[in-house]
């Protein structure tokens, strides 16, 4: 129970819905909420059979479908987030591209690179194997559900809240990316140091 409880909040904590809400303002201001939920249940379903295969497949696709060794993966993932952490921290521009409410495609935008990323892709490689097929599809199932959730909740408090006092949602957003920068480059150092710990302990 411990595992799967740890697992969770991995799954959770790296979906991190108050840095996915900053990502997919722009949808979250232009679309209704009803509309809003059915894209983001799209975008979890799609997110939850990419995870559901690596959970299944484990290391076995980095080494013998992609040829790339996992640990080299948890390395670029690392530094990718590095980039976007520093990014955030610094204000140099938008860390990832915003979404067009208008594509024909969004959920499937959504779901990579925003919820599909090499950290998540990560946790659901170690989540697998700790746990098995099923308690680690479980285990994906209610953390996406969480995160999603909890996207679809800010964007009906955002629809409540505009309307009398907008320059909160502004401050909310300005806050959550600073604190979410400083996770975010905390988390992919970490994320490189243990790439670099699991090529050590192949050599």
């Amino acid at each position: 129970m411990e595992i799967f409880t740890q697992s969770l909040l991995l799954i959770f904590v790296l979906l991190n819905p108050f840095i996915m809400s900053v990502y997919l303002l722009t949808l979250i201001k232009e679309v209704q909420i009803v509309q809003f939920a059915r894209i983001m249940l799209r975008a979890g379903l799609i997110s939850f059979v990419v995870f559901f295969l690596f959970a299944w497949l484990g290391e076995f696709i980095f080494d013998s479908v992609l040829q790339v060794r996992f640990a080299a993966f948890m390395i670029f993932g690392g530094i990718t987030f590095l980039i976007i952490g520093v990014r955030m921290i610094l204000g140099v521009g938008p860390p990832m591209s915003t979404i067009n409410p208008h594509s024909e495609e969004i959920a499937g935008a959504i779901a990579m690179p925003f919820i599909v990323g090499p950290g998540t892709i990560s946790a659901s490689v170690i989540v697998g194997t700790q746990l098995g097929l099923g308690l680690s599809s479980l285990t994906i199932a209610i953390g996406l559900s969480l995160a999603l959730g909890s996207i679809v909740l800010f964007k009906y408090i955002h629809d409540f809240v505009k309307t009398r006092s907008e320059k909160y949602v502004e401050r909310y957003v300005e806050i959550a990316g600073r604190i979410t920068a400083l996770f975010t480059g905390s988390f992919a150092v970490d994320m490189i140091l243990r790439g670099v710990e699991r090529w050590l302990n192949l050599i």
